[in-house]
């Protein structure tokens, strides 16, 4: 038993709601940019559904989401994994930084000795980039989404505006 089906069994299932919705939501960005390649769309994921921030009419959107959903139910699971999800940059992140972190061990306080290991900081973490690139999708696959979307529907989606921008409010229900 993996630790997120630990978690469902102890009475975690907004986790698995999130996890759901996540992937919704990235399966309906992949539909608008296949549509709309010029359209720069931003999301979020919580246990009730998940944002839509930019600018797209809410037809459009629903059409989008509609399609999405039906995609990922008749098997599509590779339209849950996101390229610009930020799971890819916090594992990226993690690399890179825990990798500069490495490269610094043993040089203390001496500002000298730091500097001296500079080249081999930007190696480390260039390598540690290199190496999260398979790791984000990874994690978006096992941890951050989830294509069990079996029951799951749409419920609605509203549109707002703050400060100038557009966003969605797409809820689910299963």
């Amino acid at each position: 038993m993996n630790l997120l089906q630990s978690l469902n069994q102890t009475g975690a299932r907004p986790l698995q709601r999130v996890r759901r919705n996540h992937a919704l939501e990235h399966a309906t960005l992949q539909v608008i940019a296949q549509k709309r390649p010029d359209l720069g769309l931003a999301g979020y994921s919580d246990p009730n559904g998940f944002w839509v921030i930019g600018e797209i009419g809410l037809e459009e959107l629903q059409r989008a989401a509609d399609e999405a959903l039906s995609r990922l139910q008749a098997g599509e699971v590779n339209l849950a994994i996101h390229p610009n999800c930020g799971t890819n940059l916090v594992a990226q992140g993690a690399l890179a930084g825990t990798a500069g972190m490495l490269a610094m061990l043993g040089t203390g306080s001496d500002a000298r000795r730091k500097l001296d290991r500079w080249p081999l900081v930007v190696a480390f973490a260039t390598l540690g980039l290199m190496a999260a690139q398979p790791l984000g999708p990874l994690m978006q696959q096992k941890l951050t989404t989830s294509t069990d979307v079996a029951g799951l529907r749409i419920k609605e989606i509203t549109r707002y505006q703050r400060r100038g921008v557009p966003l969605h409010r797409v809820l689910t229900e299963s």
